[in-house]
């Protein structure tokens, strides 16, 4: 993930709200990769993970007036995509113990951004082959959510431990020992079936550190 530039955010930023509308696209398109995985890693569902996307985008722009810089950019809406996945894990499970009837639909706004990149065809630019990438996403899907955020923020996103804490509103040492955990687990698991893959890329997952 290439990393953010806040002279470049904050006068896009500066420019949207004085009129150009049509810089949104570019303000949002770097954060567009962790903004799925963010979500996907919530919500399981690369449909369901999609439409999150696309409303965290508007809820983005809709409340861009509101950022002050006091944290990263890339920080402050990874935690809007974050809230927009729990919220609809909450309702799914009302949604479970209540009955399949109410069902709420709610949009407004005259403008509303449209995040291009067609998410099904995002490459996790980390996994060298297909078949290796299917391996490791299986298992990283497997993870309880706790530490799948992690993994998907730290090594996939390769966002700092500063980052991560502010994006999942977890203490920093809570990072470190989930991500500790995490690493255990999938190296536990993938183990036996890695066996004959030897990635270039050091580091995967904290493998080879």
């Amino acid at each position: 993930m290439s990393a953010s530039n806040p002279e470049f955010e904050a006068e896009c930023i500066r420019r949207i709200l004085a009129g150009e509308k049509h810089l949104f696209h570019d303000l949002i398109r770097p954060l567009e990769r962790g903004i799925y995985f963010m979500l996907y890693s919530l919500l399981k569902n690369e449909a369901e993970a999609e439409d999150a996307a696309q409303e965290t985008a508007i809820k983005v722009y809709q409340n861009l007036h509101l950022f002050r810089g006091d944290a990263q950019f890339r920080t402050w809406v990874l935690s809007i995509a974050r809230n927009e996945g729990l919220g609809r894990l909450r309702k799914q499970a009302s949604r479970r113990e209540d009955s399949l009837e109410a069902e709420t639909d709610e949009q407004s706004g005259d403008y509303t951004p449209a995040i291009l990149t067609s998410w099904r065809e995002i490459p996790l630019e980390e996994l060298e082959r297909k078949e290796l990438g299917a391996i490791l996403r299986k298992a990283i899907e497997g993870l309880p959510a706790i530490y799948r955020n992690v993994v998907m923020l730290r090594d996939i996103e390769e966002m700092d431990v500063r980052e991560t804490a502010a994006a999942l509103g977890i203490q920093e040492g809570a990072v470190k020992v989930r991500l500790h955990r995490a690493r255990a687990l999938l190296q536990r698991e993938l183990a036996p079936q890695l066996k004959g893959f030897a990635p270039r890329r050091k580091g995967l997952f904290g493998l080879g550190k």
